[in-house]
């Protein structure tokens, strides 16, 4: 996966220097780097010292840390937990995240350390176990160079990072933690080669590499569900029962969240037109025009599923029930609609709600 190093390359600390503003200085002039400290006053012998209030004394600090144009001002970077049950633990900066339980039929710990041996494979980068748990992981280098000309290249600046995973558990194996460390670095340039790596870009550098573990952990709980739901496409996954108020309704066993985002999809194959939705109280509301069949339609086969409905104003309520999704038809004045309805449209729904036709 290229685009890796558009989260982990360090030359983008060349491309800063080469613009005309640096985005690690503060902007304006830096004369109270040179600025000294005014001498206390001197009280004379004899005379006495005046009362003086320490409530906004500046203590004297000794440092030998960077003070003006060597100061690098950029905010450290933050975890990003986009993947689904991720959260951070803390104030403290560490390049660290939890991932809690999401996929029941994979086991947590196996899943996130084979996304994070995939993508280290796909980097063309080893990871070489330290323990005899298989928890802790150094990767070989990391490596990305500068180069310059057009016609023959040459080689300016080479950046070399190798990271440590560490990867713990809680008690109930439920919930799985990934932290990462910068372990070494190199760089080699006209100047030498440095080994030691600016706070603030290692920080940087660990941040990057979690939260692309991150983003690569949601993509593969996406491409887990996708495949679920393919599998589920090919089973009779509609069932016509009741709903928790004892309403008739159809039974669809897809998890809600899936089923509402591709309601859309249900509506435009099937005559509905949106009007409006509340997705806090999972409903839409649809106006149904059974669709007609032109003549190129039928020449090219391309006849639309006809419903036995009414035309008119209808809503959708959807309902989480042990897992699975209630889908409740209702009239336009709210009441649900009478089995005998929904039992002429079973067949069509069937298809319909399992998404077969986009499989």
């Amino acid at each position: 996966m290229n685009r890796k190093y558009l989260y982990l390359s360090l030359l983008s600390l060349s491309v800063a220097a080469c613009s005309s503003v640096s985005n690690k200085q503060a902007n304006g002039g830096f004369d109270y780097a040179d600025k000294n400290e005014v001498a206390p006053i001197t009280i004379p012998d004899g005379l006495l010292k005046p009362s003086q209030k320490p409530d906004f004394s500046i203590p004297n600090v000794e440092t030998e840390g960077p003070v003006g144009e060597n100061m690098d001002i950029r905010a450290p970077s933050l975890v990003l937990p986009i993947a689904a049950a991720t959260r951070v633990e803390g104030n403290d900066g560490e390049a660290k995240v939890w991932f809690d339980q999401v996929l029941d039929d994979k086991n947590l710990l196996d899943f996130v350390r084979g996304v994070i041996k995939q993508e280290a494979e796909e980097d063309n980068v080893e990871l070489i176990s330290v323990n005899v748990d298989d928890t802790i992981f150094d990767s070989t280098w990391y490596t990305s160079q500068k180069e310059s000309g057009v016609i023959f290249k040459e080689i300016d600046e080479t950046e070399k990072v190798r990271f440590r995973y560490t990867l713990g558990t809680k008690p109930h194996g439920r919930s799985v933690s990934v932290e990462v460390e910068a372990i070494e670095y190199m760089k080699e340039d006209e100047s030498g080669v440095t080994t030691k790596m600016n706070p603030i870009d290692k920080h940087r550098s660990e941040m990057a590499m979690l939260n692309l573990i991150i983003g690569e952990v949601d993509y593969k709980y996406r491409q887990v569900k996708r495949e679920n739901m393919l599998m589920k496409a090919n089973q009779d996954i509609v069932s016509l029962e009741t709903n928790e108020s004892g309403e008739p309704a159809y039974i669809v066993d897809m998890e809600m969240d899936l089923l509402w985002s591709n309601m859309p999809l249900f509506f435009a194959d099937y005559g509905f037109t949106t009007t409006d939705l509340n997705e806090s109280k999972n409903l839409y509301y649809v106006d149904f025009v059974k669709p007609g069949t032109g003549f190129w339609d039928s020449i090219w086969g391309d006849d639309k599923p006809q419903l036995d409905l009414a035309d008119g104003k209808y809503r959708f309520d959807l309902d989480e029930v042990d897992g699975k999704t209630a889908v409740t038809m209702l009239d336009e004045e709210g009441a649900a609609l009478p089995v005998e309805t929904l039992e002429k449209l079973l067949p069509l729904m069937k298809n319909g709600l399992s998404f077969k036709a986009i499989m």
